[in-house]
């Protein structure tokens, strides 16, 4: 077994898990990232997603705005089209400096990667095996099998798990001291990615036949979005019937059309594991927490814990101050929990204002009614605005300096 040593070990090579790497390398502190996928899976795989206004900032104040340069700006604009109709709520919330990118999450990891690797950061797949040993003391390790077979054993000062909500990191976590809170929306979703003409706008649409949501991914490529029973079977929907529902549901009967490169059939869920730090480890994205996909929360989410926790790790290295580690799960936690009920007010009021079958006609007035708020009032809108940039006035955040 070869054994090294390292201040941080990464575990994750995810949007989590390079921002951690690339901000830990400008602050001059070294770490090792641990990846069970090849590259060519990790920075292939297609998510969505769209960088938050907070997130293109902090990126920038860290020096690192050309990794969210993958995509076009994002103007502002949402488009809610309710029973056919076209209602437009700017998500800007007025304040100076850079604001959202369409970044798809592949565009956004392939920047990482090469900013990482760029500035020699220690960036290894196909990590396999992992294993996480004296989490609590003060010196913990991670063993692993690289891809030549030989085995590796990192001792470090801390671990940052960012592994999704199935990996290791959080497994590695006692039952006895954390909390998983759960909700099932009782909600699926098709999601359809094809190449085919972007919206102007993104596009979230409400009507009796079901929720529908149509957002840019590149020049010549969209992503689609159709309610469906959680337990449906992507075979069931074929190119015919995707069309027609989505030609039905945005109601844009010349909607053009294209190949469909791929479908897939997921249930919406939300979940929040608490405290997110277990002794030397510290969870960091979707081992952390799981949203709903409204409101584009997940990704941006994972953004902000890798920025505290990076500061946390400076501090703590550079002036022996614990502050930051000791809070991190707590001021994780606070946004975590803002950006949920955001999320959740979102999913249930498109879907509970178009098809009334599972919410029942008492709901769908009053999910109407939170509609016909938010595109009618400049109060409601700009509460709108600031919960889409994620930005928050009252709290804000030092630079990395």
């Amino acid at each position: 077994m070869t054994t090294e040593s390292a201040t941080v070990v990464v575990i994750g090579a995810g949007p989590a898990g390079l921002t951690v790497a690339n901000l830990l390398r400008r602050c001059g502190i070294d770490s090792v990232v641990l990846e069970r996928r090849s590259r060519d899976h990790v920075t292939r795989r297609r998510r969505a997603g769209i960088v938050e206004t907070r997130a293109v900032r902090m990126f920038e104040s860290w020096g690192l705005a050309d990794v969210v340069r993958g995509g076009p700006p994002h103007d502002g604009v949402l488009e809610f089209r309710i029973d056919g109709e076209s209602r437009y709520v700017d998500d800007r919330d007025g304040s100076a400096g850079s604001g959202a990118r369409l970044c798809p999450q592949q565009v956004l990891v392939q920047n990482l990667t090469a900013a990482h690797l760029a500035d020699g950061g220690d960036l290894r797949y196909e990590a396999a095996d992992v294993t996480l040993h004296g989490l609590t003391g003060d010196r913990p390790s991670v063993g692993y099998r690289a891809a030549d077979g030989t085995r590796h054993l990192i001792s470090c000062a801390y671990v940052a798990g960012c592994d999704g909500d199935r990996g290791v990191s959080r497994a590695a976590v006692p039952a006895s001291v954390s909390t998983v809170h759960t909700f099932d929306h009782g909600i699926g979703w098709l999601t359809v990615l094809a190449d085919a003409p972007p919206p102007a706008h993104p596009l979230l649409a409400v009507s009796p036949q079901g929720f529908a949501a149509h957002f840019p991914r590149g020049p010549r490529s969209s992503r689609y979005y159709l309610q469906c029973p959680p337990d449906d079977d992507p075979a069931a929907w074929p190119d015919d019937r995707i069309w027609d529902a989505l030609r039905t549901r945005l109601a844009d009967p010349a909607l053009t059309g294209g190949p469909i490169t791929d479908r897939e059939v997921f249930r919406l869920r939300s979940l929040v594991h608490e405290p997110l730090r277990h002794g030397r480890l510290f969870l960091v994205g979707d081992a952390a927490h799981i949203l709903s996909p409204m409101g584009g929360k997940g990704m941006n989410l994972a953004l902000h814990g890798a920025d505290l926790l990076v500061r946390a790790v400076r501090d703590a290295v550079r002036d022996q101050d614990d502050t930051g580690l000791n809070a991190y799960s707590r001021r994780c936690l606070r946004r975590v929990w803002s950006d949920q009920e955001f999320s959740h007010w979102l999913t249930r009021t498109v879907h509970e204002a178009g098809d009334a079958t599972a919410s029942g006609p008492f709901l769908r007035q009053l999910a109407r009614a939170r509609l016909d708020r938010l595109v009618t009032s400049p109060g409601a809108r700009h509460a709108f605005a600031e919960l889409m940039t994620g930005l928050d006035p009252a709290r804000a955040e030092a630079g990395p300096a």
